[in-house]
């Protein structure tokens, strides 16, 4: 039996200045013995014009783990964090059901017994609770704790740190926009992630097999899909016993006009990139090559750089960026005479980006985790401003949301209540 409650309760308590949830469920309907809504986040403090029915059910839309992280890994692909990472799915089988998911910056004891509370199954982290090998799960400090406290409650823990870090939209992204940067672009673009296939197709099948590779993934470059070069010529085979030749017959040479199809795509999409295009092609054996490019990928990156619709002078660009981050406290190196219009930002700890901010004619540097020593390299040609670990990646838990909303709209979402910084500030 559903539960309709109506939010006058709500309502009840935005009167009486009681705390109103930052998250909620929204309205949705029962279909086929199934809840189907999703999450919601709200600004408080809450207002008469938020008027919606909360129904809760016993049942939520179920999916399989490996649904869920498959997707997200498309946005954020594994092969894009860097190598001292842990990114993935840390705990838990990716076969398993899971109803409600919980998403967190930091997994920690407080968080899973949040989970317990709540109902999920799954939590969503950015950092990962395991970064280094656990040789003993004995509950002797916090990570193993915690990863106990999961197993134990079957709560699956999935974290996905710079590979969304890496990608355009990603954490600093998120950053930029609420900045309301525009024009914004990586600040420092990878190379080594692309390859480039050519594929020798007989004239008659080039259309199927060029149209399977796009399909599986291969010929997108920036705002562009389908690309691809395609070369005439012929080529010649002579079939030998046991052979199984398409064309052609076994001791004879054949001569066949053929195109040569040659298309760009990430290398963390070959397995299905091949598997397609040996599904498409006539040949029993399919000459192609291979080329790893160290062309940049301009869409994965480290940081993003981007501009003010108007400049500002230094003391007010840090009020700006203050008011719009929600944060407590600024550490800065000394302001420039001259305004500030170009910003660069990188979540968590960017100072590694400080030159590549220079040589993009940055302002203004905004990320985290900066040394006493390493303000100096500012040198004067730059502001650096560190904002705090926790503050500068906060809102990845509101892109998570939006993120899986887009794709599973009925599937219940949680951000987390538990306050993770583990940094205070007295003021």
């Amino acid at each position: 039996m559903l539960l309709i409650k109506c939010l006058d309760s709500m309502l009840h308590q935005a009167h009486s200045h009681q705390h109103v949830p930052d998250a909620c469920y929204a309205v949705g309907k029962p279909q086929n013995d199934k809840f189907y809504g999703s999450a919601l986040l709200f600004s408080p403090p809450l207002t008469l014009s938020n008027k919606i029915f909360l129904i809760f059910k016993d049942k939520f839309m179920l999916m399989k783990v490996k649904d869920l992280t498959q997707y997200l890994e498309t946005i954020a692909p594994l092969s894009y964090q860097e190598p001292y990472d842990n990114s993935g799915l840390i705990v838990g089988n990716a076969n398993d059901e899971i109803s409600k998911a919980l998403i967190v910056l930091d997994c920690t004891e407080e968080v899973v017994q949040e989970a317990i509370d709540k109902g999920c199954d799954i939590i969503i982290a950015h950092h990962p609770i395991i970064f280094k090998g656990l040789k003993k799960l004995n509950g002797n400090n916090y990570v193993e704790r915690t990863v106990i406290k999961a197993i134990q409650h079957n709560i699956v823990l999935y974290a996905i740190h710079t590979n969304l870090d890496n990608v355009l939209g990603g954490v600093s992204s998120k950053i930029a926009d609420r900045l309301e940067l525009e024009n914004q672009a990586i600040l420092s673009p990878k190379s080594g992630l692309l390859k480039k296939l050519s594929v020798f197709v007989p004239r008659t099948h080039v259309d199927a097999v060029r149209q399977s590779l796009f399909d599986a993934g291969a010929g997108h470059i920036g705002d562009y899909d389908q690309c691809s070069y395609n070369s005439a010529g012929y080529g010649t085979f002579r079939p030998l016993e046991g052979a199984d030749p398409a064309i052609g017959q076994i001791g004879e040479q054949e001569r066949v006009e053929e195109t040569k199809v040659e298309v760009i795509y990430p290398a963390y999409l070959e397995r299905q990139i091949m598997v397609a295009m040996l599904a498409a092609h006539p040949y029993e054996e399919v000459a192609h090559d291979i080329h790893a490019l160290d062309n940049r990928l301009h869409t994965v990156g480290s940081g993003v750089i981007g501009n003010l619709a108007e400049a500002q002078d230094g003391r007010s660009f840090l009020s700006y960026l203050k008011q719009k981050l929600n944060l407590h406290v600024i550490r800065h190196t000394a302001l420039l005479d001259k305004p500030v219009q170009r910003v660069a930002v990188c979540g968590g700890a960017g100072g590694f980006l400080l030159q590549d901010a220079i040589r993009s004619g940055a302002d203004v540097f905004v990320t985290a985790d900066y040394k006493y020593h390493e303000f100096f390299d500012a040198e004067g040609r730059i502001v650096i401003a560190d904002i705090g670990h926790y503050e500068s990646e906060q809102f990845t838990q509101e892109l998570l949301l939006e993120i899986i909303q887009k794709k599973f709209a009925n599937f219940a979402v949680l951000l987390t209540e538990t306050e993770t910084n583990p940094i205070k500030y007295f003021c």
